[in-house]
């Protein structure tokens, strides 16, 4: 019985050629399997005829959008999830939602073996690879830009040989990865870290630094879930979708950073984020408010540590599941309304209210209607500073040392 592969297929060069090339190298039947993530582009339609041109046995597309802005997205959100404290994992969340895809195609079809296009020099492979691990670990793995040396002259040139109906002509500077969450841009002239990006790199958001009106918005949240976008009633794809127009608008959400990469390496990118940056700054200042203060400590560790268990692969992980109970339960009062204004690649709380506020008026003023007793401070403070007080007159009679 011949053999088939699930080839995570995106219609590019890279993942076209690979449909005949697997083809040759395994003696398998391909079946070409897209992702619709919300990377906007071309017509999945027509990228699944391509896939069909080109040799697949079969071709399916999947439009997840919902999926991934639901289920992916808004646990991004409650979790506050910035690696590094700054990338918002535009592609790291995507994989394993594309992973969750390959596997129903492969038990659908009898596929025995899955591909897809990563080097082995990113953290992709890693992702998908864990991923498939996780879920379906008796499926094999072939990665041809890792496995057989594939480069981008050799695609070239194999399709031209085979006669695929795909542009070879067409050159992008850059690696482009981009779905609803965010734009992710790296390579060419970037590698020097001395560069400065340019406005040509940016498609996801206007230039910050162009005058125009500023743009006021009102974020309802329920349990730490973004509701309504000023008064109207939003899904989760929705309210990333509207952001995206409206911070994206504003020049919010880009980044230019260094990172460290899982495989060891630290690279250069540059990413747009608009609508992940203004929904994430609006949940954080709304947890400021409704979250106590021990909880909300120790969430800012988890929410780290959600996020580096993301970007590292292990979406499907015990850890995470864990660390997603916790973050179910630290939102249950994180309900109420953030206003933000988006101007100058900037999205700025300027309000916040909710019938779970733990910011009380008369506790907090210094003016008329103080209900905060001053008395019990100064016992307070001597009893707090003890510890470090016993600790100081110990190391002064030791000698310091």
């Amino acid at each position: 019985m011949t053999e088939r592969v699930v080839l995570a297929y995106s219609g590019g060069l890279d993942t076209s050629v690979a449909i005949p090339y697997l083809a040759e190298q395994t003696g398998a039947e391909v079946i070409a399997v897209a992702v619709d993530v919300g990377q906007g582009g071309e017509d999945l339609d027509a990228i699944r005829q391509r896939a069909l041109d080109c040799g697949a046995v079969e071709s399916e597309v999947v439009d997840a959008r919902d999926e991934f802005a639901a289920d992916y997205c808004l646990p991004a959100i409650r979790a506050n999830a910035l690696y590094m404290d700054r990338y918002p994992l535009v592609s790291a969340l995507s994989r394993p939602l594309i992973v969750k895809h390959l596997v129903a195609a492969a038990r659908k079809h009898g596929g025995t073996i899955v591909s897809h296009g990563c080097t082995g020099k990113g953290n992709d492979q890693v992702r998908f690879e864990v991923g498939l691990g996780a879920l379906a670990p008796d499926l094999k793995i072939v990665a041809p830009a890792r496995d057989f040396a594939w480069t981008r002259d050799k695609a070239i040139a194999f399709a031209e040989e085979k006669g695929l109906p795909i542009d070879v002509s067409a050159k992008s500077p850059y690696s482009i990865d981009q779905n609803l969450w965010g734009r992710a841009v790296e390579t060419g002239f970037l590698e020097d870290i001395w560069n400065a990006p340019i406005e040509d790199l940016y498609s996801y958001t206007a230039d910050p630094a162009e005058p125009r009106d500023a743009d006021e918005v009102v974020i309802t949240f329920d349990a730490g879930v973004p509701v309504a976008i000023d008064g109207e009633t939003v899904t989760p794809y929705q309210a990333i979708l509207e952001l995206n127009r409206r911070a994206g608008a504003q020049g919010v959400g880009r980044l230019d950073m260094v990172e460290d990469r899982l495989v060891g390496i630290k690279s250069r990118e540059v990413y747009e984020a608009p609508g992940a940056i203004a929904l994430i700054t609006a949940h954080q200042e709304l947890e400021a408010v409704t979250v106590e203060r021990d909880l909300a400590r120790f969430k800012k560790s988890v929410d780290q540590r959600w996020g580096e268990l993301v970007y590292d692969g292990l979406w499907f992980s015990p850890l995470k599941d864990s660390l997603d109970a916790f973050i179910d339960d630290a939102q249950r009062h994180v309900s109420g309304e953030v206003r933000l204004t988006l101007h100058g690649g900037r999205a700025t709380v300027t309000g916040r209210r909710s019938e779970a506020s733990l910011y009380d008026f008369g506790m907090a003023t210094y003016d008329t209607g103080d209900t905060f007793d001053q008395s019990l401070a100064k016992g307070f403070v001597q009893l707090w500073g003890l510890p470090s007080k016993m600790a100081a007159a110990r190391d002064a009679r030791l000698g310091g040392s």
